[in-house]
């Protein structure tokens, strides 16, 4: 792109009634009525822009070799199938039953998918909605969605065969190159509430 595409932004839509971030005035105080208003607004924009995008061909466990894909150019995501001096990108696996566990008996892969699922659910860090599309015995796929613009991220949870108790995740917005860390904190804030339930990282990040 000839220029940094970042995520549609209310500084666009000044002609739509919505204040600019560029003016050196103070923003005048503006009634519920006409908040309500332009919310609305926005909203019909990004219904009829489609800001949130179309889903990706390439999500899904990849065959050749068996992983979640790999991440675009763009700072917009991060997964555990890129190579570890990749800092933009790459984030460790999680493991559900760690080696320094206090757990006597392991949990199972069933166990472990009703915690994510529970855990997924019930964080939401970036006040996206979370939305489970896509369950199977061993990969989960919620699409995120933000509360204003309906802009869409995808996040991945794969549990490879083995007898190893890992978990392999992508998090990625459809649109944009910039995303404000927001997948980032995302995985991170799962990552803690996951610790919560005995479940560590394969390294710090």
């Amino acid at each position: 792109m000839a220029s940094i595409f970042m995520r549609p932004s209310f500084s666009c839509c000044s002609s739509y009634g919505v204040t600019s971030l560029h003016k050196e005035s103070p923003a005048p105080k503006i009634g519920r009525r006409e908040v309500v208003l332009r919310t609305s607004e926005i909203a019909t924009l990004a219904a009829i822009f489609h800001f949130g995008g179309p889903k990706p061909n390439y999500l899904g466990v990849q065959k050749n070799p068996p992983s979640l894909a790999l991440c675009p150019a763009t700072n917009t995501c991060v997964s555990t199938s890129e190579d570890i001096s990749n800092t933009s990108h790459y984030v460790p696996p999680w493991n559900y039953n760690p080696p320094d566990g206090s757990r006597k008996k392991p949990k199972s892969r069933e166990e472990a998918i009703k915690e994510l699922l529970q855990v997924v659910t019930s964080t939401k860090p970036d006040n996206f909605t979370p939305n489970v599309v896509d369950r199977k015995d061993d990969y989960i796929r919620v699409e995120y969605e933000s509360p204003l613009l309906g802009l869409v991220d995808d996040v991945e949870f794969w549990f490879p065969p083995g007898d190893k108790s890992i978990v392999q995740y992508r998090s990625a917005s459809r649109v944009g190159s910039i995303d404000f860390d927001i997948n980032r904190k995302r995985i991170k804030a799962l990552r803690l509430a996951l610790e919560k339930k005995g479940w560590a990282s394969e390294s710090n990040f």
